[in-house]
């Protein structure tokens, strides 16, 4: 049993490299491929082919219908001008469906989804310059000139989401047109921005954790040697504030090194630090990699929601300050859950260290999974905590405000959400599982990091590793995995043991069942065919209580089960009572409903002072109105599916509990340690 596994300088090398998003050229772990886990059923399949069916084509049809593929037409054509539709950034949602098609295509081989693809790469290669410039929206008639505007423009930003899709389509294609495209993308970057060019930064980090990766897709380091540059150019005040907004919006105040927190807009300081760890890593600069380590521990114990949704303020879509964390105005944007992932996925596979997996799980069952309905259709930008009205503002066939209404919404006049979804889901498989292979006495061990139904499939240096996983877990707690295929001698297996799950046991060919700690667990034995691990994760509810610094939870609780965060709707009320005046009897046991939870509550003596007075008083009555009723919690992922609702995640702790001391927080008056 370990926490975090042997360490090496050693670097996987071989001829095993797998299809996934993120392949540090340096390094002892790797995740599986797209193409090496089969799912078959349960939540991620579901979500998955909501993605597939539904997603990727509605993607297609709003950004035809608004003219934002058009607009690669129009510049293909030498008819663009000052009235182009969309925001200046369109373009890279149109890369980030790219990027989605291609991983779906090498998932799938889908000769349908490669069809679609070639079809946006033909309008969209039409529109690229001689000199390899490509955008639709600067340097032509009637247009501003390149680069005239770093902080807004998001020229380089557009040009980051573009490599990302050419790596896509690298590594599951290999090399074509497109691809071809996207080096002569990358070398104009270079040389207009390179040591010898303009010394600038995008105001929206992104082409940093592109080039960085294309780097090592193509093999060729100058890529990386740009993006390492852009990284240290950041945090000296390159770029122009904009009214109501600092340099901090921008990620331009603070060198990267010197970062104590990530501040300011959530999903530039994210996607800043993705770039920084695959730089870190790749350098094999430990400085770099210790500082941003130390961020993601800062940010995660003080800057970070229950649910994984990182930030906290809607007017520049950022952080706030420590314990900053209201319910109802939590913003956490669903981007920033994609960019969450993004920044632990690269730490795990630097590091070993499983806490940055248990958030991700977190992340994608609480955020990602929270925000497209289920036909793949509608989304949520913004994830909040509370929801104190039955928002039904949203437009049903129409471009919605980007962040207001409780209500998915088609489209959004900012609608990076929906394609940001598209190829996180695509690629999920490359999250679940990985190759670790620091240990030189053991060969290579298979990781098995997210649980779902399917076949896992690792190449490891001894043989091919095949494991068959039945389980409906996150509403059962249940793991069984069986060997089908294995190296000669067997192979060493890792399981993840999630944070939460202090009564974990695992049973190896039905012998006695061990209990196990949260963390790694390590079997004792190589595995060989035919051998059935079966893992028990308890999901039953349990009382999640904030740190006392948080003011805006202060005298609150949450309910969870396994890795879901529960919440409670108006819809599961009695007929009168509002959520904000709800109770839970924290005393009274938690029982299991369905994949939610059933609770006692009851409804506060909210008589108060007359209209027209302040909404204070000398002393609360500390009484309650009603007799215990039964409070059912549902999934946070499913809220809204019944239709608009109020809705909570922490709900306010009945006053005669608290009174009485049989709060268990109580012995934490001080909060809790900073470890997340």
């Amino acid at each position: 049993m370990t926490t975090s596994p042997p360490q090496s300088s050693g670097s996987v090398t071989d001829d095993r490299r797998a299809v996934t998003p993120v392949d540090p050229a340096r390094g002892t772990r790797h995740g599986l491929g797209i193409d090496q886990v089969s799912l078959e059923t349960g939540f991620w399949k579901t979500l998955q082919d909501a993605n597939s069916t539904g997603t990727l084509r509605h993607c297609i049809d709003w950004m035809e219908r608004l003219g934002w593929l058009a607009n690669f037409d129009r510049v293909a054509a030498g008819t663009m001008d000052e009235n182009r539709p969309g925001w200046q950034f369109s373009d890279s949602e149109v890369y980030k469906l790219l990027e989605a098609l291609a991983w779906e295509y090498g998932r799938t081989r889908d000769t349908e989804i490669d069809e679609i693809f070639e079809s946006l790469v033909d309008r969209v290669a039409a529109a690229e310059d001689d000199d390899g410039y490509l955008n639709t929206c600067f340097g032509h008639p009637g247009r501003p000139e390149r680069y005239s505007d770093l902080s807004m423009g998001h020229e380089l930003y557009c040009a980051g989401h573009l490599l990302q899709a050419v790596v896509a389509r690298l590594r599951t294609k290999g090399e074509d047109r497109f691809v071809a495209l996207g080096r002569r993308v990358a070398d104009h970057v270079l040389r207009e921005f390179g040591p010898e060019g303009r010394d600038g930064v995008c105001g929206h980090p992104e082409i940093e954790v592109a080039l960085a990766e294309f780097a090592r897709a193509t093999g060729e380091t100058r890529y990386r040697d740009q993006a390492q540059l852009f990284v240290e150019r950041r945090g000296h005040g390159t770029l122009s504030p904009i009214p109501l907004l600092s340099r901090e919006y921008f990620q331009d105040e603070i060198p990267v090194r010197d970062t104590e927190s990530w501040h300011g807009h959530a999903v530039r300081a994210l996607y800043l630090a993705a770039g920084a760890v695959d730089i870190a890593v790749d350098a094999g600069d430990a400085e770099l990699l210790a500082a941003l380590e130390d961020q993601w521990h800062h940010t995660v114990a003080r800057r970070t929601y229950l649910t994984g949704g990182m930030g906290s303020r809607h007017q520049d879509e950022g952080f706030g300050e420590d314990w900053e964390l209201p319910t109802d105005r939590a913003y956490c944007e669903t981007c920033a859950g994609v960019a969450s992932l993004m920044v632990s996925w690269r730490l795990y596979l630097a590091t070993g260290r499983s806490e940055y997996v248990d958030l991700m799980e977190r992340t994608l069952f609480n955020v990602i999974a929270t925000s497209p309905s289920p036909d793949g259709t509608a989304f949520f930008y913004a994830n909040p905590l509370q929801q104190r009205s039955e928002s039904s503002d949203v437009l049903p066939d129409a471009v919605n405000s980007r962040a207001e209404g409780g209500v998915r919404a088609p489209w959004f006049d900012v609608s990076c959400c929906p394609t940001n979804l598209a190829r996180t889901l695509a690629s999920w498989q490359s999250y679940s599982a990985a190759i670790d292979a620091g240990n030189d006495d053991e060969g290579d061990v298979a990781v098995v990091l997210q649980y779902a139904a399917g076949e896992y499939r690792f190449e490891l240096s001894s043989g091919l590793l095949r494991v068959q996983v039945h389980t409906e877990y996150p509403h059962a707690s249940e793991v069984h995995l069986k060997v089908h295929d294995a190296p000669p001698g067997g192979a060493p297996l890792r399981l993840r043991v999630p944070y939460w799950a202090i009564d974990a046991q695992v049973t190896v060919n039905a012998g006695p069942a061990e209990q196990i700690e949260p963390g790694w667990f390590d079997l004792r034995q190589p595995v060989s065919e035919g051998d059935e691990i079966r893992l028990v994760l308890p999901v039953e509810p349990r009382l999640t209580w904030p740190d006392a610094r948080i003011d805006a939870m202060r005298g609150t609780v949450a309910v969870e089960r396994g890795p879901l965060v529960l919440c409670i709707e108006s819809h599961d009320v009695p007929g009168g009572i509002v959520l904000d005046a709800i109770t839970l009897d924290t005393s009274a046991s938690l029982e299991n409903e369905g994949d939610g939870a059933r609770g006692r509550a009851r409804v506060l003596d909210v008589v108060g002072p007359a209209d027209g007075t302040p909404p204070f008083g000398r002393a609360p009555s500390g009484r309650t109105t009603s007799e215990d009723f039964d409070l059912i919690f549902v999934p946070y992922h499913r809220w809204a599916e019944r239709g608009p609702s109020t809705m909570r995640v922490f709900v306010p702790v009945a006053p005669h509990v608290r009174l009485s001391g049989e709060d268990p927080s109580a012995a934490n008056v001080e909060g809790p340690t900073d470890e997340p």
